[in-house]
């Protein structure tokens, strides 16, 4: 009988310890999406939704252009420096957006926040400190991590937004980012040794050729640059629908409870042998909620559907991406695959929330929702052929 294998104690302190961590850099982003358009629309300047779709996204440009650099740094001088280094830029970042006065300054202080780009440095961590056995079951954890701080931000965002501010909320981030440095430094393990690599441009240049890992690299830009989109137009399309800004928290908490429940089937099938068509399904599932909203923008029922329908296929795929990346790797190249994945996902970032203002701005909120539905048909497009099986296959 086959003996089974369950983590240490010193791996569950790792991968619970930086799946915290990751999530901070999460709520980062994450937190403001309910608000800041609102929010934005006070400050001088924030009646240009192009700078508010830049002050939203601008996290992910430095986040994209500093990934992979940052995670070679940590080959070079350690997992631990980089991480809390890259705490540190970020909590920066936070206090110059908490003082901003006007939209200008909180695209710096957004860009800042995303230079302590530590995404590629943990899952690289999070790979040191796990056998090869548990590290799926690991990185499983951290994206599941992601989905529920994605959940929670929606509600506790609008919660908070009356008591506090947007300013507080961002001083309150770079809070968090300083007290996580003292979890790094006291509770995460040190490594013992780095998994052996390629050299840097080398596995680079394998994961760019490797099809499958492009077909999700691909999946992770039009998931997170959607999510963002859509962020852009809602919360103001909420409002005029005679829905208060103040009681957004008390529609995302059903909407989020919701959608998580329903998708934790999913979840444990997309990691069985209907994973394919799981996968599948919850992207032609974002498209449908793309759709409702394109349609039905203009009325509460409709977008408080397309959010429901969204977020029930947001989180699944969420929580499943970054275990299918560490699945379909070859051993020797997981550090490179997850970086260029990181990266790809906070270009998503800028360029939906960007993309998303500028269409706004010019050609009205639901223009949005379409951008976003052409961008879910070419991601099924390019899934439909995709092979997810272990990089040892």
């Amino acid at each position: 009988m086959k003996t089974k294998v369950t983590m240490t104690s010193t791996e569950r302190r790792a991968t619970l310890s930086l799946a915290s961590v990751f999530a901070l850099r999460m709520l980062g982003m994450f937190i403001i999406l309910p608000v800041f358009a609102l929010y934005a629309a006070h400050l001088p300047g924030g009646d240009n939704k192009t700078l508010v779709g830049l002050a939203m996204g601008g996290y992910g440009l430095t986040q994209a252009l500093l990934q992979i650099p940052l995670g070679w740094l940590s080959d070079r001088v350690g997992r631990k420096p980089v991480i809390m280094g890259g705490l540190v830029v970020f909590a920066l970042g936070s206090f110059v957006a908490a003082t901003a006065h006007n939209i200008e300054w909180i695209i710096v202080g957004r860009m800042v926040q995303g230079a302590g780009a530590i995404s590629s440095a943990i899952i690289a961590m999070t790979a040191d400190l796990t056998r090869i056995e548990q590290r799926t079951k690991a990185m499983a954890l951290i994206g599941v991590t992601i989905g529920m701080t994605f959940s929670a931000s929606m509600i506790i965002a609008p919660f908070l937004e009356p008591r506090i501010g947007v300013s507080g909320i961002f001083a309150m981030t770079g809070i968090l980012a300083l007290l996580a440095i003292g979890m790094v430094y006291w509770v995460t393990p040190n490594p013992q040794h780095h998994t052996p690599a390629r050299g840097t441009w080398d596995a680079i240049k394998t994961v760019l050729g490797h099809a499958e890992l492009l077909r999700l690299d691909w999946g992770i830009f039009v998931l997170h640059g959607s999510l963002m989109a859509m962020f852009v137009v809602v919360p103001q399309a909420l409002v005029q629908t005679g829905f208060k800004a103040m009681d957004h928290w008390k529609l995302y908490l059903p909407v989020m409870i919701g959608s998580f429940i329903l998708m934790i089937p999913g979840v444990a099938l997309s990691h069985g042998k209907h994973r394919k068509s799981v996968f599948l399904a919850a992207i032609a599932v974002l498209l449908l909620s793309e759709v409702i909203l394109w349609v039905g923008i203009n009325s509460f029922f409709g977008i408080v559907t397309a959010l429901f329908v969204f977020f029930t296929g947001f989180n699944m795929l969420e929580a499943s991406l970054p275990s299918f990346i560490t699945t379909i790797a070859p051993p020797d190249i997981k550090g490179a695959a997850s970086g260029v994945y990181s990266s790809i996902q906070f270009m998503g970032t800028f360029v939906g929330a960007s993309v998303a203002g500028v269409l706004a701005r010019f050609y009205g909120p639901t223009s949005v929702p379409l951008f976003c539905v052409m961008l879910m048909v070419t991601w099924l497009v390019v899934a439909l052929p995709m092979k997810i099986k272990s990089g040892h296959e």
